[in-house]
């Protein structure tokens, strides 16, 4: 562990998927409170805030009811080091022409972009993934494919790193992938002891499990 602090942002909006939000949420805060018991007195590695469009004072409404109050607004948001962008139903940040500008904007500067689920439809409207290889969740894999055929998209894997543009599929996913840039930005003791600090098993390798569904049964998306 080494060098200065990552600013690391995470867009909120109405509809996220708490657990999209709140997994790399709690990965790089919790990250940043292991590295500080391993090298008291150093420098934390990731300063995590959270941004929405929603004036301050103003709650985002996650999926299935949860209220949060972001840290910033789009308009007073400090740039970006690690960009993640979480999923759920993404209805609301693709009609605002101010988050996809601002998802654009953001990732330009930024070390690392990632999403979560169905945060990849953002980086594809938002124009940061054109061509990329990108993964989301498996019930919205057709429909990723559908609307950016442009894209290269992954099937049967938790997550695809290109290097400086990361995506993972869903939900849960978000925190492998997490744990893989803490690994990638911070060393592979802090991810593991970040990891162990959280009580998860965490999956290392992005591939699926061969009994990972890769089609959807007949029920609502996750």
């Amino acid at each position: 562990m080494s060098g200065a602090t990552l600013r690391v942002s995470i867009l909120a909006f109405d509809g996220v998927e708490a657990l999209d939000f709140a997994g790399p949420f709690e990965v790089f805060t919790t990250a940043s409170r292991v590295a500080g018991r391993l090298q008291p007195g150093s420098a934390s590695p990731f300063a995590v805030a959270s941004v929405a469009e929603a004036a301050h004072g103003q709650p985002v409404q996650a999926r299935a009811g949860l209220q949060l109050l972001a840290d910033h607004t789009l308009a007073d948001s400090p740039k970006a080091d690690v960009l993640i962008v979480p999923g759920g139903v993404v209805d609301a940040p693709l009609a605002s022409p101010a988050t996809l500008r601002w998802i654009a904007a953001q990732a330009a500067g930024a070390q690392v972009v990632a999403s979560v689920c169905t945060g990849a439809f953002l980086l594809a409207a938002s124009g940061v993934v054109t061509t990329d290889a990108v993964t989301t969740h498996w019930e919205d894999i057709a429909d990723l494919r559908a609307q950016f055929p442009a894209l290269d998209v992954r099937d049967g894997v938790r997550w695809v790193d290109n290097g400086r543009i990361v995506s993972s599929a869903g939900i849960s996913a978000g925190i492998d992938m997490s744990l893989h840039l803490v690994e990638r930005l911070a060393g592979r003791e802090l991810a593991e002891r970040t990891a162990r600090q959280m009580d998860y098993a965490w999956t290392r390798e992005p591939r699926t499990s061969p009994t990972h569904p890769t089609s959807p049964p007949a029920h609502p998306s996750a």
